[in-house]
């Protein structure tokens, strides 16, 4: 991957394109190399131009985004390329389709930019990053009625990257985390790191699943 994050964007909606293209091209890590039109427009351009992450809409004529998203990123791709998948429909089944074909990321398109640019740059690492709104609404189906004695795991976490963790399984972003806590963006990502290599988390979105699965987010 090269220093600058190179991003080919697919929506049937010219409107929905241009703004994300204006969201990612004020940054500086950021690049929109391509659009597309349409499924199939999109599958053939990500194979030519191989971009580092491909956002995805799901409804689009000719292939549909999850049809797209197996193609490009399912485990029969020769070459799979990091997809993000970006909707409007807050739906589960879209939800779990987009996962079960290779999707790093699902997004609401009411999201916002914040949002984007840190589901590209985390699709960019090979991290997923799920719309907060989606998140919320999943995880809190594995809280326990009873919260569970307090994991082994949660003793070596420090009361700071507890902090950080509740945060991470509310939806939060690491800019919204900072501000919250009144901690600089560096220090989010370290506390982070920490908590990934504590926890044997890959990412953020299973740093929030254990929140809920322990039971810490209703002690």
């Amino acid at each position: 991957m090269s220093a600058t994050t190179r991003v080919l964007i697919a929506d049937d909606q010219e409107m929905v394109r241009t703004g994300f293209r204006l969201i990612l091209d004020t940054q500086p890590d950021l690049e929109v190399v391509a659009e597309a039109a349409d499924g199939a427009q999109c599958v053939e351009l990500a194979r030519r131009l191989r971009p580092d992450v491909c956002l995805v809409d799901i409804r689009m004529p000719r292939l549909d985004g999850l049809e797209v998203t197996r193609l490009l990123a399912g485990p029969q791709a020769a070459e799979p390329l990091p997809v993000v998948v970006v909707t409007t429909f807050d739906q589960d089944d879209y939800l779990y389709g987009a996962l079960r074909a290779g999707a790093l990321g699902f997004l609401l398109k009411d999201g916002g930019s914040a949002l984007l640019v840190e589901a590209v740059r985390a699709a960019a690492r090979g991290d997923a990053l799920v719309s907060p709104a989606v998140t919320l609404r999943l995880l809190e189906r594995l809280g326990p009625a009873d919260p569970p004695p307090a994991p082994e795991a949660e003793a070596h976490l420090s009361e700071r990257e507890l902090d950080v963790v509740r945060l991470v399984a509310r939806g939060r972003t690491n800019q919204e985390i900072a501000d919250g806590l009144f901690i600089s963006m560096s220090t989010v990502k370290s506390h982070l790191v920490s908590i990934q290599n504590k926890l044997t988390a890959r990412n953020r979105v299973e740093i929030a699943a254990w929140a809920w699965e322990t039971g810490l987010m209703r002690r």
